[in-house]
C-alpha cells in the first residue's frame, strides 16, 4: 500500500512509517547538494522554514519560461556525499525526511534515530519521469553564489514517489541488504575454494 505524505510531515507520521513503505510526497520541498550543505553546515542561514520539511538531494535541471522557472530534469543524486553534515542539519533544520538515492550512513541514521526523521530513495536515472510530479518552482535562492545546480529550488510537488529506506528508528534498508549480499558472498567465494 503507498502511503501519501503531506509536507510539512508531522512528526507522529514519520515515526509510523516502515522500512519498505512506498510513499507519494505532496508539498513544498527544497533541494540541496553539496554547497548549499557546507554552508548551512557551518551555520548559514537557511532563508525558507524546514521544521518538519524535506530536503531533497538534487541539481535539477531548470529552464527560465515566460518569466518562470520550468524543471525538465529532477532525478536524485547521491546522498552519500552529504553524510558529514547531514547529523548536524537535521537537529538544527528539524528536518522530518532526506529525499535522495544510495542510503546514508551511521551518522545519519543516528540523527534520524534522535530526531525523528526518515531517508526516501527516489529511483535514480528517472530524472525526467519524476519532474512530472513537480507542479511549479515556488522560489529559488543562491542561484548567484553557487549555481543553478547547486541552488536551494523550493519545488511543489504533488505525489512525487519515494520508498522508506532509513526509518525514524535508525534502521537501514541499504546496510541490510549490504550484510545480506556480503554473507551471500562469502558463502559463494567459501565453495569456490
Amino acid at each position: 500500500m503507498t502511503k501519501r505524505l503531506q509536507i510539512p510531515i508531522a512528526g507522529t507520521t514519520a515515526r509510523n512509517l516502515k522500512l519498505g513503505d512506498r510513499v507519494l510526497l505532496s508539498g513544498q520541498l527544497v533541494t540541496a547538494r553539496d554547497a548549499l550543505h557546507r554552508y548551512l553546515y557551518d551555520g548559514g542561514n537557511c532563508p525558507v522554514d524546514l521544521h518538519d520539511g524535506v530536503i531533497y538531494h538534487c541539481g535539477p535541471v531548470v529552464v527560465p519560461t515566460n518569466g518562470t522557472w520550468t524543471v525538465k530534469a529532477a532525478g536524485p543524486t547521491t546522498s552519500i556525499r552529504e553524510e558529514p553534515y547531514m547529523r548536524r542539519l537535521i537537529g538544527r533544520l528539524h528536518l522530518r525526511a532526506i529525499l535522495g538515492k544510495g542510503g546514508m550512513g551511521p551518522q545519519t541514521r543516528k540523527a534520524c534515530a534522535e530526531h525523528g526523521c526518515v531517508y526516501l530513495h527516489a529511483v535514480g536515472g528517472a530524472g525526467q519521469v519524476l519532474a512530472g510530479a513537480i507542479e511549479r518552482v515556488a522560489d529559488v535562492h543562491f542561484l548567484k553564489e553557487f549555481g543553478p545546480s547547486e541552488a536551494m529550488w523550493v519545488l511543489q510537488v504533488k505525489n512525487f514517489p519515494a520508498v522508506v529506506t532509513i526509518d525514524c528508528r535508525g534502521r537501514s534498508l541499504h546496510k541490510k541488504i549490504a550484510d545480506l549480499s556480503r554473507k551471500n558472498l562469502r558463502a559463494l567465494l567459501a565453495e569456490e575454494f
